[in-house]
């Protein structure tokens, strides 16, 4: 039985993040002649991979989402009610104040549609965080009333707006994420644009995301900021700052979607084949703490979506300590081999 076959037998498993982890790191990878991530770094001295300076606090306030896209790795949707609540805020906001990381991330889920994320910026904003991160949708602030407001609210706090969009085609993009995702995108691209993001001069930063709609690794980054800025330009009059070309991992929603097309085997075996040692010296989890919903310490939030929590005495908010956690081991798998991929991949993009 192939690996694609013998894993969609037991597709009830794949929900549970354990059970992915043993089927990504049990050996059947070897019988498939694919090496163990841990020994391809090894070659290049970076087993065990270590952190560096902690650089960037990435907060997940929710799975909880008003889109379910084929590619997301946190199976986010609107049933999810996983929340971060005000009590595990205080606690990030304590950690936020003594850290020695420069950038603060929040993402989700949709993180604006935790019932405390105003309540939440407006006091973050004050701990002089350099770079404040919203990974939104886009969609969002279309989705409801409430909401509308969002461009207007992120720029009273400096906030340096990342956004979502597969692809400048409404065909593509719709496919990945739901009919209308591209139109209702569009529409709120302008309305940032309006208050000023991406824009020369303003201050405000628009950065979009690029994630493939398939089986495949994204292309060139810088290529494709060019062709997104010409085409946004001119079909929409729209501007931003950077794109960011991101690897889909081989977990959650995406893995599934690999088995049920039997590209599973093919992927893996493109990520192996793409492996670039020069991305392992700045792959995310070297530079980042991710954070669950629920306070739970993580090297990145790939790991967080498997369960895998920090190698560290230190595994929670209440208990945080950087300088602890700086001395850890990352935890790695096989899924790794799509951060170090061609180019690399990161939260921020490509590593190179």
């Amino acid at each position: 039985m192939s690996v694609s076959k013998s894993l969609m037998a037991r597709k009830d498993d794949l929900s549970k993040p354990a059970n992915q982890l043993k089927y990504l790191s049990n050996g059947i990878f070897r019988e498939g002649g694919l090496p163990y991530f841990k020994d391809k770094i090894a070659i290049t001295g970076h087993f065990p991979l270590k952190p560096k300076k902690l650089e960037i606090l990435q907060l997940n306030l929710g799975y909880m989402c008003n889109q379910v896209c084929s590619h997301c790795h946190v199976d986010a949707g609107p049933d999810r009610k996983e929340i971060m609540t005000r009590e595990t805020m205080l606690q990030c906001l304590e950690v936020i104040k003594t850290t020695g990381a420069h950038t603060l991330d929040l993402t989700g889920g949709a993180p604006e549609m935790n019932p405390h994320f105003r309540w939440f910026v407006e006091e973050a904003s004050k701990a002089g965080i350099q770079d404040f991160i919203v990974r939104s949708n886009l969609t969002i602030i279309l989705a409801n009333k409430k909401y509308h407001d969002l461009p207007l609210f992120f720029k009273k706090y400096g906030v340096h707006v990342v956004s979502s969009l597969p692809f400048y085609k409404k065909e593509k993009t719709d496919k990945q994420r739901g009919t209308g995702v591209f139109d209702k995108s569009i529409q709120a691209l302008q309305m940032l644009n309006a208050v000023g993001y991406g824009k020369e001069g303003s201050g405000l930063k628009l950065d979009l995301v690029y994630n493939p709609a398939g089986a495949f690794l994204p292309g060139d980054q810088s290529a494709m900021e060019k062709d997104f800025k010409i085409a946004l330009r001119k079909d929409h009059n729209i501007v931003f700052n950077e794109l960011f070309a991101i690897t889909n991992l081989p977990i959650s929603r995406f893995l599934e979607y690999l088995i049920a097309s039997e590209n599973y085997e093919d992927y893996m075996f493109a990520l192996v084949e793409a492996y670039n040692p020069a991305a392992i010296e700045n792959v995310m989890c070297t530079n980042t703490i991710s954070v669950s919903w629920d306070g739970w310490l993580y090297d990145c939030d790939f790991n967080q979506m498997l369960g895998l929590k920090v190698n560290s005495k230190i595994q929670h908010l209440s208990d945080y300590n950087e300088d602890l956690l700086n001395n850890r081991e990352i935890i790695i798998s096989q899924h790794c081999y799509g951060c170090t991929a061609g180019a690399g991949s990161s939260c921020q993009g490509s590593v190179i």
